[in-house]
């Protein structure tokens, strides 16, 4: 076996392109390689304090990055940051000046900003269209869609300069299929779809790709109140959530998805292995939104 950890990083270049496609590289090199797929590299996640942002997070520092932690959750979110040999900046996402700072933050500590994730959001209130509290509806929009904004446009000033750079926003699957959030959510994460592919067709002449991330069933602390809320079980956990997931909210019978999977996800859109890709929706959802799995009796 070669060691790779002797190699130069021109012999590596020669081995991975050699060997990715073959089934002795999976054996082996996914483990190292995956360390320094971001290597050097610098982040910043909103929301990065718990759930899928903390996951990212950790993910990212564990592949070489450089994280910054943009949360209102300080407690927490320095602690994610010490963790991972990161920082943390307390970050409104709805206060343009609070984003404007995190970048500003990335670039006064290492001198640019590769990857922005925009994360932060929140689910909104229940409810009937009819009984709509249009000041909540407003909150949501604040976050998630304003907030949104103010991450793409001042990651990209940062980014334009450099004429690099990757910003992923996290969606939904509520965006693809009516009837699984609020209405105030839903629309939010539709419209990130949206902006997402218009600040794509803009930023692609600087060499900035613009992808999203759309998760279902990932029995994250938002979704684990949102069951408890809706069901009215106070008691409910994410174990049970996850049950409730992989029994009826994925053609993966038995399995749901995890923070970590939406890690994963946010892992190969920052990285070099995707490239190519931008303006792109990416659906980690175990099929759920692709089809039906309580019509199966069709294949029997």
């Amino acid at each position: 076996m070669v060691n790779i950890k002797a190699t130069s990083p021109e012999v590596f270049s020669i081995i991975t392109r050699s060997l990715r496609s073959s089934e002795t590289c999976l054996t082996w090199l996914p483990c190292w390689y995956s360390e320094k797929l971001l290597k050097g590299k610098v982040a910043i996640v909103t929301g990065g304090s718990r759930g899928i942002g903390a996951a990212t997070a950790k993910l990212f520092a564990q592949s070489g990055a450089h994280v910054i932690i943009a949360d209102i959750l300080d407690e927490l979110g320095m602690g994610v940051a010490d963790s991972i040999g990161g920082q943390y900046i307390h970050c409104d996402v709805t206060s343009e000046s609070d984003v404007e700072s995190a970048v500003q933050l990335a670039v006064a500590w290492k001198g640019r900003l590769d990857i922005m994730v925009n994360n932060a959001g929140i689910t909104g209130a229940d409810g009937s269209i009819v009984k709509l509290d249009m000041d909540k509806l407003k909150e949501v929009v604040s976050v998630n869609i304003n907030g949104m904004v103010h991450g793409i446009k001042h990651a990209a000033r940062a980014m334009i300069k450099a004429r690099r750079g990757c910003i992923i926003c996290i969606s939904s699957s509520a965006a693809l299929m009516g009837g699984l959030a609020s209405h105030g959510y839903s629309l939010s994460k539709e419209a990130i779809l949206g902006l997402a592919r218009s600040t794509a067709c803009e930023l692609g002449a600087y060499g900035i790709r613009v992808n999203c991330i759309s998760p279902h069933g990932v029995p994250s602390e938002m979704l684990v109140d949102g069951f408890r809320r809706v069901l009215g079980k106070v008691d409910i956990g994410a174990e049970e959530v996850g049950k409730v997931i992989g029994e009826r909210g994925s053609l993966l019978l038995g399995r749901s998805g995890s923070t970590e999977d939406i890690a994963q996800a946010a892992l190969f859109l920052a990285s070099d292995d995707a490239g190519y890709i931008t303006g792109h929706n990416l659906v980690v959802d175990g099929g759920f939104t692709s089809g039906y799995s309580f019509m199966s009796f069709l294949y029997n």
